[in-house]
C-alpha cells in the first residue's frame, strides 16, 4: 500500500486537489492522507459545489493542519510522496524556509528530508523576484514546482477537462498512473512531411 499525502491550501484552484483525491480513490494500492488548511476550507466553499465534509470523505485518513504530532509529521512514517494542490505562496514560503508551524509545511519538510517526491501546484501569477527565489529554493531542496498550466493540445472542451489533465499530470510525478492523462505518442506534421514528427512537451 502506497501512502500519498494530499494537502489543499487557500490559493485559488481547490478543484485541482479535489480532483486528485477523486482520481486516487480509483487506485487500489494507494492510501490517501489529507490535510486542509483553514483557508482551503473557505476556498472550497467559494469555488466549488463541494462541502468540506465531501472533500474529507474522499480521503482514507484526514489530519488537522494544527496536529503537528500526526503520523505524517515524522520521517519514520513512510509515504510515497506529497501533493500540495493548490499551493499558496504562503505555503511555498514556509516550505522553502522549513518554517514548520503547520502540519502541511511540516509534512512537506519531512518529504524533502527523506528524499521523497514533493509536488507543488503553485497557484500565483504574475510572479515577482521573491516568488521566483522561493521556487528556486524549494527546487534545490528536491521539490517539483508545477504551476497548473493548461495543456491545450488535448483540446479541452470544459474547465473540468483542464483540471482533469493537470491533476493527472501531477499524480504522474508521484508515479501514480491514472486514466486522466491523454498520453502523447507523436503526430505527423500537418504540412504533409511523412518524416516530420511534431513533438509537444
Amino acid at each position: 500500500m502506497r501512502r500519498i499525502v494530499v494537502a489543499l491550501t487557500g490559493a485559488s484552484g481547490a478543484a485541482y486537489g479535489i480532483r486528485a483525491l477523486e482520481l486516487l480513490r480509483a487506485v487500489p494500492d494507494v492510501e490517501t492522507h489529507l490535510v486542509l488548511t483553514k483557508a482551503a476550507r473557505a476556498t472550497i466553499g467559494y469555488e466549488t459545489d463541494h462541502g468540506v465534509a465531501d472533500v474529507r470523505a474522499l480521503a482514507d485518513v484526514v489530519h488537522s493542519d494544527n496536529d503537528l504530532g500526526a503520523p505524517i509529521s515524522s520521517g519514520s512514517f513512510r509515504t510515497a510522496g506529497m501533493l500540495v494542490a493548490p499551493c499558496s505562496v504562503k505555503t511555498l514560503s514556509g516550505i522553502a524556509s522549513s518554517y514548520d508551524e503547520s502540519l502541511v509545511v511540516r509534512a512537506a519538510d519531512v518529504v524533502l528530508k527523506e528524499r521523497r517526491r514533493l509536488v507543488l501546484l503553485l497557484r500565483e501569477t504574475p510572479l515577482h523576484a521573491g516568488h521566483l527565489r522561493l521556487m528556486s529554493e524549494v527546487t534545490a531542496s528536491g521539490a517539483v514546482v508545477m504551476p497548473p498550466v493548461p495543456a491545450f493540445y488535448t483540446r479541452p472542451r470544459t474547465v473540468a477537462d483542464i483540471v482533469e489533465h493537470t491533476a493527472g499530470r501531477a499524480l504522474d510525478l508521484l508515479d501514480v498512473d491514472t486514466d486522466a492523462v491523454a498520453r502523447w505518442t507523436g503526430e505527423r506534421d500537418a504540412g504533409g512531411d511523412d518524416d516530420a514528427i511534431v513533438r509537444r512537451l
